[in-house]
């Protein structure tokens, strides 16, 4: 054996690669790799505006300029990155550009980039507080901190003072629909052990809903946590409501069910509907389910982070009387990409459903019961160190900048929308919370609602091929309305008003060709 590990020519049957110097991680190549891929990323934020937010390539352009086959060779770094200049960038539809309106947006900042930045070069895996104790606590301490600047109840967080740790908790997840499939999960093993179900026998008996307006996203979990989709309540919602779930009707349907034999397992309230912005009654939908023992959910994905301001807090009252709460920061609190933080009002209805406990996973601390092993509070085992990003904003930029930013982009939203209403040619739809406005072009004359919809079918994708703005659709009581959301970090009032002009100056194009 010994001779093996001293024997210079004992790996030649190998050939010359298996004893070239490879380095992956040569701190010369560390240096010089991440000061190009800054100054990359430096100069693209300084002309992403320029660039059109909508690429204009076709279906499988990359393959076409780029090799098909992995090459063999190395190559230097600097050809990597002309081919990411030239080939990759003008197929990307850039959501940090000032110009994009379209969805919800991609917030950003310098300081979670460096945190993204960090998290990855350590490249830990913190499956449990051992693997990872900083990451576990740092994680914690980060949802804690932003559970105080939203008002949660000390009952969603992780240390609750000098009462020490509470029962709820909190765990960062990818996405939304994350936090929605692991919440409905536990709702739906609450719902079978209350119904005295054997194993899932009773499954085909729960039931959940949410209004129509709920993301999509919420529907798909359903069906992924085994719900019978016959089982799966889609509320009708109207201008009565503003769009939101009304209470009365919810109550109606939750009783329905009971009466046919139905188990209420999980209620969906949405603060900020994707559609519409609107707001789902937290207190009083709590109040509903409350009868019925279910699971209540708040996905606050975009709104939320504007409930750091005290203006916009009313928005969670009744919050102290739901299951768990989630919103994400990658929405619009300038935290990149994946970060969605979910809080729940007691961590062992989640790690009952999810938790993993293999041999080699077993540690002291884990026995302890002292720390919080956040493997246990997702559907996989693997993570990310999410936590840093989301702390060193917060920690950066402090509370007082972060509610600026999210009035800057309400004030911003404010007056693209008083310009609308005072543009006779265009209606305002449903009535603006936060930074979305949903606008179309009125119907006029003798224009029915299928002429509307064309026209202003029209206007968006003008507006798009121009490059000089990108903007959504969605429909609305039937209708086909625009979305103009605010709040792309590079965002300032000239960029909102220039689209304004652009929108104008198209809208009056396409009716005059109607003429």
């Amino acid at each position: 054996m010994g001779s093996l590990d001293t024997n210079p020519t004992a790996y030649s049957a190998f050939g010359d690669d298996a004893t070239s110097d490879f380095q992956p991680l040569n701190p010369d190549d560390v240096r010089s790799y991440l000061h190009k891929a800054v100054d990359f990323i430096s100069d693209y934020y300084k002309s992403v505006e320029s660039l059109p937010v909508l690429p204009d390539v076709k279906p499988g352009y990359l393959r076409d300029q780029l090799r098909s086959a992995p090459p063999t060779s190395s190559a230097p770094f600097d050809v990597t990155m002309k081919e990411l200049t030239a080939s990759v960038v003008p197929g990307m539809t850039h959501w940090a550009s000032p110009n994009f309106f379209a969805f919800f947006p991609s917030t950003n900042s310098a300081a979670a980039i460096a945190g993204d930045l960090i998290a990855s070069a350590m490249n830990t895996v913190g499956f449990t507080w051992q693997a990872a104790p900083a990451a576990t606590e740092m994680e914690v301490l980060a949802l804690d901190w932003l559970a105080q600047l939203l008002r949660l109840p000390s009952s969603f967080m992780n240390r609750t003072g000098a009462a020490g740790r509470g029962t709820g908790g909190g765990v960062i997840l990818g996405t939304t629909s994350e936090a929605m499939l692991v919440t409905l999960v536990a709702a739906r093993d609450a719902a079978l052990r209350r119904s005295g179900s054997q194993g899932v026998s009773g499954l085909p008996r729960l039931a959940v809903y949410a209004a129509d307006q709920t993301h999509s996203t919420f529907f798909k979990a359903c069906r992924l946590a085994g719900f019978d989709p016959a089982n799966i309540r889609s509320i009708p919602t109207g201008p009565e409501t503003d769009y939101a779930l009304d209470p009365a009707r919810l109550l109606e349907v939750m009783q329905a069910d009971v009466d046919a034999g139905l188990v209420p397992t999980y209620v969906c309230a949405t603060v900020g509907t994707t559609s519409s912005n609107a707001v789902d009654p937290v207190g009083a939908i709590a109040d509903v389910a409350a009868v019925f023992n279910a699971w209540v959910h708040v996905d606050a994905a975009y709104a939320g982070s504007a409930c750091i301001c005290p203006e916009f807090r009313h928005h969670l009252d009744g919050v102290e009387r739901v299951d768990s709460i989630s919103m994400s920061p990658h929405k619009w609190l300038l935290t990149c990409l994946d970060c969605t933080c979910l809080w729940v009002r007691d961590t062992h209805r989640l790690t009952d459903s999810l938790e993993t406990n293999p041999e080699y996973l077993k540690n002291d601390a884990s026995e302890s019961g002292n720390v919080t092993d956040l493997k246990d509070m997702q559907v996989g085992v693997g993570r990310r160190f999410r936590g840093l990003k989301l702390w060193m904003v917060m920690r950066t930029y402090g509370s007082a900048k972060l509610q600026e930013h999210i009035r800057s982009d309400v004030a911003m939203a404010k007056m693209f929308e008083d310009a609308v209403r005072a543009d006779d040619r265009f209606e305002v739809v449903v009535p603006r919370n936060f930074a979305l406005v949903c606008f179309r072009i009125r119907p006029q004359g003798a224009m029915t609602e299928e002429d509307a919809e064309e026209v202003n079918r029209e206007l968006m994708e003008r507006l798009n091929r121009t490059g000089k703005a990108y903007l959504a659709h969605t429909a609305v009581a039937g209708k086909f309305v625009l979305r103009f959301a605010v709040g792309s970090s590079l965002q300032e009032e000239r960029h909102v008003r220039s689209a304004w002009e652009l929108i104008k100056k198209t809208t009056t194009e396409i009716m005059e060709e109607e003429m």
